[in-house]
């Protein structure tokens, strides 16, 4: 009898953590499989400059900048597709470059620092 009232009280256990393991894989993995079809670059702006200042990405990738500088700068394309506002120390900006192409864009604080995304398939 012993055996059989060990039995009974493990089984249900395990039918439980399997329910549980189902229910998390379901909403899960969806997730993972949508964070790792939308890719991400980062582009750091630091001493006055874009690093790096041309960057090549496939369709749909998202770029963030991030402002290293103590002193103020934007991030804005020379056709006005996408504009920051002026991004403080740490700030970031990021946008996803869903056409084929190449963006070029530049700090309208400081005209002389300039950067260019190069959007094709890979």
């Amino acid at each position: 009898m012993r055996y059989a009232f060990t039995r009974a009280i493990v089984h249900p256990v395990r039918a439980t953590a399997m329910l549980a393991l189902v229910v998390v894989t379901a909403f899960v993995m969806p997730a993972i499989f949508a964070a790792a079809a939308t890719s991400a670059s980062a582009v750091d702006i630091a001493k006055f400059a874009y690093g790096p200042k041309d960057i090549t990405i496939a369709p749909g990738t998202k770029i963030v900048w991030t402002n290293h500088d103590e002193t103020p700068h934007t991030v804005t394309s020379n056709d006005k597709s996408f504009a920051s506002k002026g991004l403080d120390t740490d700030d970031k900006f990021e946008h996803t470059f869903a056409n084929e192409g190449d963006f070029t864009y530049y700090c309208t604080i400081h005209p002389f620092m300039t950067g260019v995304v190069h959007v094709h398939k890979q």
